[in-house]
């Protein structure tokens, strides 16, 4: 995998609508189980990706620092041959400063061409260095984006089971307004009431029977009262 073949998949994946791609799935909850899972394998394979990216790197930024140490090596010795050489000339020794002289020359080119080929990976290194920049933040965002993923499962889940014991309850109650038990409770008070009735209307009737016995027992009093009278007048 190419390095922007990495970044663009990154890239992508991070600017991803995660609700509009829900109003476009037929089933949300497994629309998610799927981004997650795809999320997920994807953010494995960009992090070994990176991961390559970034140990090649500093593999750039290690031989680069090797060139420095090398050109700064190679400087130091072209300068001791060439104090050597000046050394030995001003000693008479005109050969010997020759051979020193040239050494300082060989110091001096192992030294031109370590500070060339640091100066050749620096852009390099500059330009790997931004795009694992840009990886990484790619990977954050990928990181942040399967925890919304997550979430918004979760969230889903959650509002699919309450909806659902809701619609339950809801059909609950519907059986109860069919069937509602306190309508037979009413019907039973009605029964009980009419029994009550019944018989305080017994109650009723059997008093007005009673008095009427006792209007006729106070007429047949009054009868052998008046009997009584007219007997006593006539022995008067």
């Amino acid at each position: 995998m190419t390095k922007q073949t990495i970044l663009g998949r990154v890239t992508q994946l991070a600017k991803a609508n995660i609700n509009a791609l829900l109003d476009q799935a037929e089933d949300p909850q497994k629309m998610l189980d799927q981004l997650i899972r795809e999320y997920t394998a994807n953010i494995s394979e960009a992090e070994q990706a990176v991961a390559t990216t970034i140990g090649n790197l500093r593999l750039m930024e290690q031989d680069h620092q090797e060139d420095v140490d090398a050109a700064k090596e190679w400087g130091g010795k072209a300068l001791a041959a060439s104090r050597k050489a000046d050394e030995l000339r001003a000693a008479g020794s005109g050969a010997e400063a020759d051979k020193f002289d040239n050494l300082a020359k060989v110091a001096l080119g192992r030294q031109l061409r370590s500070e060339k080929e640091a100066r050749t990976a620096e852009p390099v290194i500059a330009s790997q260095t931004e795009v694992v920049d840009r990886l990484k933040s790619g990977l954050a965002q990928m990181r942040t984006k399967l925890s919304e993923l997550k979430a918004k499962r979760d969230e889903l889940v959650a509002r699919a089971k309450s909806a659902e014991a809701q619609n339950r309850m809801m059909d609950s109650v519907k059986s109860i307004d069919v069937l509602d038990p306190t309508s037979e409770l009413s019907r039973f008070e009605d029964k009980v009431r009419r029994e009550e009735a019944k018989a305080l209307g017994k109650q009723e009737l059997a008093a007005s029977s009673l008095d009427a016995q006792f209007e006729q027992l106070d007429s047949l009093g009054d009868s052998a009262e008046i009997d009584a009278r007219l007997a006593a007048l006539k022995s008067a």
